[in-house]
């Protein structure tokens, strides 16, 4: 990939379209679009660092702080998927799906697969209910070792 090149201030911001196509009305600035580009070509969950040296790799010239701002608005818009690696880490990856959903994460290889589970949509709801909440929201990961790492682990 060729990286960008922004001569200066005036042209950087005339790239900018006004808002995002979906979410929090973000603008969808040059360093946006770096990021979004670099997630539609990792298939991987990627941390912000990670991905920050991707971004340096590239060309882009996207700040560590900017890399962390713009992956979460992401999050917050549902453009990306957010696990939290062994180490607790936030790590990343673009959404297959657009609605919700949920994670069957393996904690060896970092696989992940993405599923339907609408009995924990309705078991959450009724929770909610019970207890007086409303427009009550989850997440799910379920975490073990995926079939490939158990062969792997078997073999040795």
């Amino acid at each position: 990939m060729i990286p960008e090149a922004v001569p200066d201030v005036a042209a950087r911001d005339s790239e900018a379209a006004p808002t995002a196509s979906r979410g929090s009305g973000q603008r969808v600035t040059r360093q946006r679009r770096a990021v979004s580009a670099a997630l539609d070509d990792l298939d991987d969950f990627v941390s912000t660092q990670e991905l920050h040296r991707v971004l340096l790799d590239r060309g882009a010239s996207v700040s560590l702080p900017t890399a962390y701002r713009i992956l979460q608005s992401m999050a917050d818009d549902g453009l990306v998927d957010v696990l939290r690696n062994a180490d607790n880490e936030a790590v990343y990856r673009r959404c297959a799906v657009e609605h919700h959903h949920h994670h069957l994460l393996c904690t060896e290889c970092g696989t992940a697969v993405e599923i339907e589970a609408p009995a924990v949509e309705q078991w959450a709801g009724r929770v909610a209910a019970e207890h007086g909440f409303t427009d009550a929201a989850h997440t799910v990961e379920i975490q073990g070792v995926c079939p490939e790492c158990t062969a792997r682990r078997a073999a040795s």
